[in-house]
């Protein structure tokens, strides 16, 4: 049930937009969720294209309970719109829902228009003058039905404008960066004028739509959402320069938001550290280009009268196989801890991306990057602060796996890449033997880049390691024929130091959807179970044979606990 905080605040009451982003403390990205796309028209099931399970208000309340304070929902929209720009009722009622488990929390939330901009073809948002003139009813009539779907929302909702807008080069860093020349004036100075009449075009929209829209704290982006952060290029203030403060017929409530993913070190192709400098060194220099960002943002955006919200932020690899958490984890953590203690010095709002709850562990819910949550609650809250992070290593899940077209691929391992050195094996339990040459074992590493591959042919399949298969980055499930469904009771890896089976959660990679999902505690070993009776049969914690598993509950399958919710 919906319970509307804040429902009741008229617009005159609502706290300005530099109150707001001091007020919502530290946040987090629900990243490729309600964002997540592939290119054509889409129903609910879109959700889930890029690995995320379908979100739970319990992953909200985690979030809360762990000391974050707002959470911003990325949203796709093209792909749920028809030829007459109507976006899809059952699309918006689902926004809604999630919208709705963030206020229900206390939470602040910024509701967004995503990847409608961007890089590709699909993107159909573009910082060019001629593209908006062509675009801008299309964008105005979707910004009309948000509005309206949302007016009546307190003032713990935000809306912005449109993500990382891209002139006709898709260039990042600067309008017209991705040129030969790397910058063409008179191109840029067109981007620039498009980013700020886009904005425009947002603010006047929402604003007549009325009720607590009136005067509800908005948000505009710079081109980008870049920051200017470096100082390797002259034009690297520009997109601060000169974005403009929209006109507005509400006074002070309006909010600037930028991203930034830096480069906290230089490293060569085998992720080694480049360069002569101590760590020392490598610290004071990232400290450096922070405090040289923040005091851009200060001069060319805060100046002009907005506060400004980090609506992104990580390292630059944050995508890659290995990340500065994976191989650096010490100096990411510094950077962390630096990084948000001087944007709250600043009054700046910061909401990491992505990480810290990914894939399957949304669903228990529980962190999968608990130690990188508790350097970011704790560079905010103070050192003494001590937050509740359920850890997804505790926790396993059996699910139902269906494919849907030939060589579709699920996800067994999606982590840090290692060696045979760190692990000996992977094991795979699945509930019945898999039909005839269905299935088979594919391992990416750094000699496989196409992957390895083995056949499965039984319920309990065992792949070892080999020094030759280099360092892997990831094993996937992989359908050989046009469809099939499997149900996985668990995935472990066997740690080589001391022989400890580590539990892997599985995820979608591609061509298939995980459903039937059950959660298991991979720490629980006080219920003692007949070995006669671990024949895939189910039982209650007293002991007895169930028929069934149950919808709702606590039960034992082949002697791990597990919890249907």
């Amino acid at each position: 049930m919906m319970l509307m905080m804040g429902l009741s605040i008229h617009a005159q009451d609502f706290e300005s937009a530099t109150n707001a982003v001091k007020n919502m403390g530290v946040g987090w990205n629900l990243g490729n969720t309600l964002d997540a796309n592939n290119g054509s028209k889409q129903g609910l099931e879109s959700e889930t294209y890029w690995g995320q399970p379908n979100t739970k208000p319990e992953l909200m309340k985690m979030m809360k309970d762990a000391g974050f304070g707002a959470i911003r929902v990325p949203v796709t929209w093209y792909n749920h719109m028809d030829s007459n720009n109507k976006v899809d009722e059952a699309w918006m009622r689902r926004v809604r829902e999630v919208v709705d488990y963030v206020i229900d929390q206390g939470l602040y939330c910024i509701l967004n228009v995503h990847h409608d901009t961007g890089s590709g073809d699909t993107h159909w948002l573009h910082a060019s003058m001629s593209v908006y003139n062509s675009q801008k009813d299309r964008y105005e009539s979707l910004w009309r039905q948000i509005a309206e779907e949302f007016k009546d929302y307190g003032e713990k909702l935000l809306f912005e404008s449109y993500n990382e807008m891209l002139d006709k080069y898709n260039s990042w860093c600067f309008a017209t960066f991705n040129t030969s020349s790397r910058y063409i004036a008179s191109d840029a100075a067109d981007a620039y004028d498009a980013i700020n009449n886009f904005a425009q075009s947002f603010v006047n929209v929402v604003r007549a739509t009325g009720g607590n829209n009136a005067k509800r704290n908005l948000i505009v982006n710079t081109y980008g959402a870049c920051n200017g952060y470096g100082t390797w290029n002259n034009h690297l203030k520009d997109p601060l320069k000169e974005m403009k403060y929209p006109e507005d017929t509400a006074t002070g409530h309006i909010a600037f938001q930028v991203h930034a993913y830096p480069s906290i070190v230089n490293t060569n192709s085998n992720g080694q550290i480049t360069g002569d400098r101590s760590m020392n060194e490598i610290k004071n220099e990232i400290k450096n280009e922070i405090d040289d960002m923040v005091s851009a943002l200060k001069s060319y955006l805060v100046a002009k009268g907005g506060p400004v919200i980090i609506g992104e932020w990580g390292t630059s690899n944050v995508d890659n196989a290995e990340t500065d958490y994976d191989a650096r984890r010490e100096l990411m953590f510094q950077f962390c801890t630096y990084f948000v203690q001087k944007c709250k010095e600043n009054d700046m709002a910061t909401f990491y991306w992505m990480g810290l709850s990914d894939g399957m562990a949304r669903s228990f819910p529980a962190f999968t990057q608990p130690d990188l949550a508790k350097t970011i609650l704790q560079a905010y809250h103070g050192s003494s602060y001590n937050p509740s992070l359920p850890d997804a290593s505790n926790y396993g899940i059996s699910c139902t796996v269906t494919f849907t077209k030939q060589w579709g691929e699920l996800y067994l391992y999606n982590g840090s890449s290692f060696t045979s050195a760190d692990y000996k094996n992977i094991i795979l339990e699945l509930e019945n033997d898999p039909a005839a040459d269905l299935l088979q074992w594919k391992v990416y590493s750094s000699k496989y880049p196409d992957g390895f591959t083995s056949n499965i042919t039984s319920a309990v399949s065992t792949l070892t390691f080999a020094a030759s298969m280099g360092t892997i980055s990831k094993i996937t499930l992989q359908c050989k024929q046009s469809s099939g469904t499997v149900r996985v009771n668990s995935v472990k890896l066997t740690r080589r130091s001391d022989g400890k089976e580590i539990t892997s959660n599985p995820s979608v990679a591609w061509n298939c959807t995980i459903s039937d999902i059950n959660v298991y505690s991979t720490g629980i070993n006080s219920v003692i179970m007949d070995p006669t009776k671990t024949n895939g049969y189910i039982y209650d914690l007293n002991g007895r044979r169930l028929m069934q598993r149950p919808q709702k509950g606590i039960y034992i399958q082949n002697g791990k606990k597990y919890i249907t919710k």
